[in-house]
């Protein structure tokens, strides 16, 4: 699989996403991996709503992400992945899911998190799988739309001392 973007991003499809990344993309449809939402009728149905006609979407669960990453009849997908959160990321990659870059779009803010942009929280445990994501060579670019400036997010949360 041919893999354009793989997202984070807790808000998954809205705005920046149907407006700006499927316009700069070159992708042939959107994969969003979440147990949550594949198993939710209401949600997975105003996602699936949220994307131009013209662009298939499919809303999976991890399990059967993984199971594509290793069929070679969806090799010729072209697709922009999202994931909710961190750790979501961290398994795909981890199962074979090949990018030299994750963007991160959103990360919400919640109890015993720390703000480190002004669209990115984290705790504990995402710090630690940015930091397995970053010892894999794969670089951490906050960045939420494309005519953003690129931020590190490594370099950023290393001036947080957080790594």
């Amino acid at each position: 699989m041919d893999v354009q973007m793989l997202r984070i991003d807790s808000r998954l499809v809205h705005g920046q996403v149907t407006t700006n990344w499927i316009r700069v993309l070159d992708i042939d449809r959107i994969i969003v991996v979440s147990n949550s939402v594949a198993k939710d009728h209401m949600r997975r149905l105003l996602i699936e709503q949220a994307v131009p006609s013209y662009i298939y979407i499919n809303v999976i669960d991890e399990a059967k992400m993984i199971r594509l990453l290793k069929d070679e009849r969806f090799n010729h997908l072209r697709p922009l992945v999202l994931v909710e959160d961190v750790h979501t990321a961290r398994l795909l990659v981890k199962n074979g899911l090949l990018v030299p870059k994750i963007n991160i779009g959103s990360l919400s803010f919640s109890d015993g998190k720390i703000m480190v942009t002004d669209s990115i929280s984290v705790n504990d445990q995402e710090i630690d799988d940015f930091s397995w994501l970053h010892r894999q060579h794969i670089r951490l670019e906050a960045q939420k739309v494309s005519s953003d400036p690129v931020k590190d997010l490594w370099k950023i949360l290393e001036n947080e001392a957080l790594v």
